[in-house]
């Protein structure tokens, strides 16, 4: 595993390209962040548990004919994925309603929606990451219809195998946010991670929270507690590497 040069250093994640032009590097790394960055903390091995819960996670969807950038895991924290280019839209799926929702909008903090929200946002920290409907993206000629439909349609079979899966490991899934990209054949897949760190996920008999909102309201101290919490319930033991 050669890394190559650095395409991109996010703020919890590094992108290298690979001596295989068709594949990147992914490190994940132990740094925390919230309101678009302004707030950070180092926490350890915050990148390993997330690359681990990420990789297992993109199995599942791979299992159930979700097709994912997910290459393989050499080490804790470092992924081997394929090179997508990436569309800058978060596609956020709420199952109940919280957060921002219940701030903007007259929702109950709590209500099940049912069919779930799909929300799209464009990816742009300049901008704060604002709100998209079909008509902007296309004004900003980041999707055609066809590819925003295809989008929607993902997102939501993400929604309903990941929804039942952390339901056998006693998670309720709140809601999530995925990136999605087009490989060298223009095909869109999966792309980014899927952890507590894009996750609202709550545990199924007391409701405490399992995610990065801990980090948000200043618990600190239970971050990573949640995190292995997640992590042992979903990898099998035979699986745990940390």
């Amino acid at each position: 595993m050669d890394k190559k040069e650095l395409i991109n250093c996010g703020k919890v994640k590094s992108v290298y390209n690979s001596t295989n032009d068709d594949e990147v590097i992914i490190e994940f790394r132990d740094d925390m962040t919230a309101g678009d960055g302004e707030r950070k903390e180092v926490m350890n091995n915050k990148g390993a548990y997330n690359a681990i819960i990420s990789s297992k996670i993109f199995k599942v969807l791979e299992e159930n004919g979700i097709e994912t950038q997910f290459i393989d895991l050499p080490e804790p924290n470092v992924m081997i994925a394929k090179k997508l280019e990436m569309i800058p839209i978060e596609v956020i799926v709420r199952n109940i309603a919280t957060g921002s929702l219940i701030r903007k909008y007259p929702i109950a903090d709590g209500k099940r929606l049912n069919p779930p929200i799909v929300q799209m946002d464009y990816k742009d920290d300049e901008y704060h990451d604002p709100m998209l409907n079909d008509s902007i993206i296309k004004a900003l000629g980041i999707a055609t219809q066809e590819e925003i439909d295809i989008l929607t349609e993902k997102a939501l079979k993400i929604n309903e195998v990941l929804t039942a899966f952390l339901k056998d490991a006693g998670i309720i899934l709140v809601d999530f946010k995925v990136e999605f990209g087009k490989d060298k054949d223009g095909n869109i897949l999966l792309g980014d991670e899927i952890s507590p760190d894009g996750c609202r996920l709550w545990d199924s008999q007391t409701l405490d929270m399992l995610d990065k909102e801990l980090f948000r309201k200043g618990k600190d101290s239970e971050v990573m507690d949640a995190y292995i919490e997640v992590y042992n319930r979903i990898i099998p033991d035979d699986e745990k590497v940390i």
